[in-house]
Formats: structure tokens, sequence, C-alpha cells
């Protein structure tokens, strides 16, 4: 559906002045250009996108994208309402896939954006649900994370990088004895242990697409007596993370925040950080010399089992009630020209989610590129799990020592209790 040579659509950029950003309009634009209205709720980002409309606007005199970020619920009300916006680039998550399970977005399986996500990302779209017979979300920036590590102190320390369990732990223990503090824990803040210690721990031992999709199987069958359950699956790795939140961390991790935790980490008061490439920017400001490079948590004796943390930081979406869908079209097929959607991975430190895409080129995220390639990726309980479930707070108290299995057992719980009041079917049968 492109219509457009790449060249003329990257002309006149510097027209920023036709992007409106703000309040959703109706109707055509003063130079008879069609509106288009388009949600986009990334915060980072929001100057790189509005250059983005800026560009497409100038590029062209058929359509006019008007960029609204006030976020996910007025979106959600503007659904009900029956004015939805006509295009959205969204984070993905349980709040946004409810318009997959409802069938209520277009199909863009037959679009030349689509023809070029590759394949491995589908099944992790369908994690959170799906509308049968319909592409409706496409992907436009995977997020990955793991440890992120201070390069300097491993190599005045001849360390190298742990691939297995056991070397992860000689490394902390060479840490200690040289009184270092192997990692920065920031408990104070339950969302850094949730995304970080709590996923990497358990996507670092355990299948987690195939967990999902048992549990979701057995719904209220899910307890001690089942075959899959997060006390009996999820037992080893969380005990693997308490041990390391508890003997290999600096003193006071149950009060330090994640403001300060980046900064202490860029001043070398640990060695490891569980943080996701959002981090490193807020590092740099504080130390733009350190010299990091990330690696994944290894969980197991085995270096096959490595595996990076993704989630789809963005997802592009076309509402059926769209009211102006050529015009959506159009802008989509812009967002996806190859110098674009590149262009924007590389401003977040994000990974371009298509076959001709190229990871990063920066050396903070370089570790995690051979396992993002080869498709060793996983999405983390932590935003699996449905938010009915607690799961940040859960992460954080056992961080701070709270007894797993009990712990454990009361997650088990509320899966069933959820999945009593409304079932849970595998993504194969569209939820």
């Amino acid at each position: 559906m492109s219509r457009r040579k790449t060249g003329a659509l990257r002309a006149a950029a510097g027209a920023i002045g036709l992007a409106l950003v703000g309040a959703v309009l109706t109707g055509c634009s003063s130079g008879g250009a069609e509106t288009v209205h388009f949600t986009f709720n990334k915060r980072e980002a929001i100057s790189f996108m509005e250059q983005t409309v800026a560009d497409y606007n100038a590029s062209q005199s058929d359509y006019r994208v008007v960029m609204d970020t006030s976020g996910v619920d007025p979106i959600s009300a503007s659904f009900v309402r029956g004015n939805p916006p006509d295009i959205m680039l969204a984070n993905y998550n349980h709040e946004v896939s409810r318009f997959v399970q409802r069938c209520v977005l277009e199909d863009l399986s037959e679009t030349e954006p689509a023809s070029r996500i590759r394949d491995d990302f589908q099944p992790l779209l369908d994690q959170f649900g799906t509308c049968p017979g319909r592409t409706t979300a496409l992907p436009y920036s995977v997020m990955a994370a793991s440890v992120i590590y201070n390069k300097t102190i491993f190599e005045e320390n001849d360390l190298e990088v742990p691939k297995t369990w056991s070397e992860l732990i000689e490394v902390a223990d060479t840490l200690k004895a040289n009184d270092i503090n192997p990692f920065y824990g920031t408990f104070a803040d339950a969302w850094t242990v949730n995304q970080g210690w709590f996923d990497y721990s358990v996507g670092g031992a355990i299948d987690v697409q195939a967990f999902y999709d048992q549990m979701a199987e057995q719904g209220t069958e899910v307890g001690p007596n089942s075959e899959v359950s997060f006390q009996k699956d999820f037992l080893e790795p969380i005990e693997k993370m308490q041990l390391l939140a508890s003997e290999y961390t600096q003193p006071n991790a149950g009060s330090r925040a994640y403001d300060v935790g980046n900064v202490a980490f860029a001043n070398g008061e640990a060695t490891m950080y569980m943080q996701g490439p959002w981090a490193l920017s807020q590092i740099e400001l504080t130390n733009p010399d350190l010299e990091i490079g990330t690696f994944p948590l290894p969980m197991t004796e085995d270096p096959a089992d490595l595996k990076v943390r993704v989630n789809m930081d963005l997802v592009t979406m076309i509402p059926e009630e769209a009211s102006n869908k050529e015009g959506a079209f159009d802008f989509l097929d812009y967002l996806f020209t190859p110098e674009i959607i590149q262009e924007y991975n590389n401003s977040q430190l994000g990974f371009v989610p298509t076959d001709d895409g190229s990871a990063p080129d920066d050396p903070r995220v370089e570790g995690m590129i051979p396992y993002y390639d080869a498709g060793a990726v996983y999405q983390g309980p932590g935003i699996l799990n449905p938010r009915a479930i607690p799961t940040e707070n859960y992460a954080q108290a056992l961080a701070l020592g709270t007894d797993a299995e009990s712990m454990l057992r009361t997650m088990d719980a509320d899966w069933a209790r959820i999945a009593f009041r409304q079932p849970a079917v595998s993504s194969e049968e569209g939820n």
C-alpha cells in the first residue's frame, strides 16, 4: 500500500510547524487535507514523533496527521463513545490488548508492513489474546532488557561475563571478596523488582510461553496438584533471586529507589544492575564516560538457556470505527518506511521487529543482539500476569525476603480465582 518513494517521504523535514499536537479534531484541516487522528503514548519519544508527523504532513497534501498524547484511558473511552482515533501506536499490554480480543480493530495482514514483521513475534502478541482470522496489531518497537554491568569493574577484577548460574555466583563472590557490591538493588520501587529481578530470574529458568499456555488451559485447576503452577515452576528461580537479593546487593537495597539507583550505579557503587535500556540515558547523565555492557541473567547450568526479556514497546493498530481509514493506512505505510522505523528504534535503543531491520548501533546493548537475532527471547511474568494479580507487590515482597512458597501459593490462588470469574483459554482459541 505504500505510495511514495523514500526520498520523497523524507523531503521537507523542516516543516515541523505543520504538526498539531494535542486535542483530537474532526473533519478536514483548513488546507483541505483530510485529518488523520493519531494517538501516541510513549512520553520519552514525543519529540521524535512530533518531527515524524511534521515530515509526513510536509511530504503530501492529501492528509494531515494530528497527534494526541493523552494516554490509554482516554483512548478506551473513545472506543466506548464510537469515535476512536484513526491510528494508534501504543505499548502492548493487557489494557491495549483488549481491543484485539474484542475484534474492534482492522485486519492489517495484507498490508506491506505486515509482510516484513518477523514471524517469531506473533506468538508473543498472541500471549495477550487474539482476534481469530485477523492480524490487528503490528509490532513497531521491541525493547530488550537484561543485566547492565560495569565493564571497567569486570576488567579490573579479571571477570568474564557469566553464562551459567555457578559462574554468576563465582563472579558475585569475587566482587564481594574485593569489597565491591555485585548488584545494586532498588527494592523501594516495586516495578523495578518486577520487570528486572523477578522477570529475569523466571525467564532465565523456564519456558515462559509454554508455562502460560498450560496455565491458561488449567484455569481454575491451578494449584499444588496441577501440572504447572507458580509454586511448582517458579520456586527454584525465585529462591535463587532471593539469594542474589539478600547476599549480593548493597546493605540499603530495601530503601533505595530507581532514581537513586541510577546515580549510584553511574558512580560505581555496584557492578551489575537489573534494569532495562531506559535506565541507560539516566546513568549517562551522571557519568557519560561509563563503560557499560549487557548480558542475560544466567539461571541454569546450560548456556543454551540464556534469553533476554522483551516487551512489545510499541504496536500499531487501526480501529474498525476509524473515521479516516484510508489516511490511517497511508500513515501506517509511512511509519514503517525502513529508514523511519530504524531511526525511531535507534533513538530509543529499541529493536526493529522487521526482517530488514538492524539492531541498535550502541555498544551498551550489543550483548543482547545475538540472543535477539536468534529469537532467544521471552516476555516476563510481570507483564503476562493479569492485572488483577498484584505481581509488582508480590515481587517486591519476595525480594525483601517474604517466604517464597507461601507467596507463590497465593499467586496460584489468585490465578484460579480470576479464572473462575472469567475462564482463561489458550491464545489459539482467541482469548
